[in-house]
């Protein structure tokens, strides 16, 4: 393959389009469950065929992937050990998660733990229900859509109102669903609203027939550092929102508690 050729020029300067497509397989794979083809990629990312057995092949040299049985690939121990690193370095304490079981147990709803990463609400977290609705396009490490999403509004609410313009005024605000607030000033009084009842919603804004609802956890400080979220369709959101809405609350309740007196350090926003 032609080194010049699989080189492009962006404004962040020189970038390897076999690396970028090799990324890109790799993640498709992970994200099959078991269940990728050859030709099943190529035709999800717009490769050529030939192109993506070359992609497979280097990347099952690497450890990174694995053929199985009937020429479906899935992730390879390279790739295990990475992940198992990153969710180390990222992933919550185990007070933390602790609390997270507990809420699971309390709901058996779909529950997630979000917190800081590089300065961005990130999902660190979750377990799924036993009613089995998880949205697919969350998944640990996301940090997209923050305008969308109860476990973010949860957050950004009890941060200092320029923080926030910062970090969201001028960036567009995706229309995921009819129901997206799409309008920095309209986020804003949501945000209001959230810090008045305690609790943060997502209403069907994130994903058609799923809400959500979260509730923040506070440093020693005052500063928000994560957030505790349960998930449930829209079916059972009003017989159920009082409950859920305490529960969530009880969860960032225990983890403040904890942060307070020292008995765990996590970053904060800052």
């Amino acid at each position: 393959m032609n080194d010049v050729n699989d080189e492009r020029e962006t404004d962040r300067g020189t970038l390897l389009h076999t690396l970028d497509r090799g990324l890109q397989v790799l993640e498709a794979i992970a994200a099959s469950e078991g269940e990728a083809t050859a030709k099943v990629l190529s035709r999800q990312l717009g490769i050529k065929i030939g192109t993506c057995y070359h992609l497979l092949r280097t990347l099952v040299a690497a450890g990174y992937v694995v053929r199985l049985t009937g020429g479906v690939y899935d992730v390879g121990p390279r790739a295990a050990s990475l992940s198992r690193h990153l969710q180390r370095r990222s992933g919550p304490s185990p007070e933390l998660s602790v609390i997270l079981t507990r809420l699971h147990n309390k709901t058996q709803e779909t529950v997630y733990l979000s917190g800081w990463q590089h300065g961005t609400p990130t999902l660190q977290h979750y377990l799924t229900g036993e009613h089995a609705l998880r949205v697919g396009a969350l998944d640990v490490g996301y940090v997209g859509n923050m305008h969308a999403r109860a476990s973010c509004k949860a957050i950004l609410a009890y941060l200092p109102e320029e923080q926030v313009a910062v970090m969201l005024k001028g960036v567009p605000l995706e229309a995921l669903t009819p129901n997206t607030i799409t309008d920095f000033d309209e986020f804003t009084v949501e945000l209001a609203r959230v810090r008045s009842r305690g609790y943060a919603l997502d209403l069907e804004e994130f994903s058609p027939g799923v809400v959500c609802l979260s509730a923040a956890f506070f440093d020693g400080s005052g500063l928000p550092v994560g957030s505790f979220t349960a998930s449930v369709p829209v079916t059972r959101f009003t017989e159920r929102q009082a409950r859920l809405a305490a529960q969530v609350r009880e969860a960032g309740s225990m983890a403040t508690t904890l942060l307070r007196t020292g008995r765990i350090v996590i970053p904060s926003a800052g």
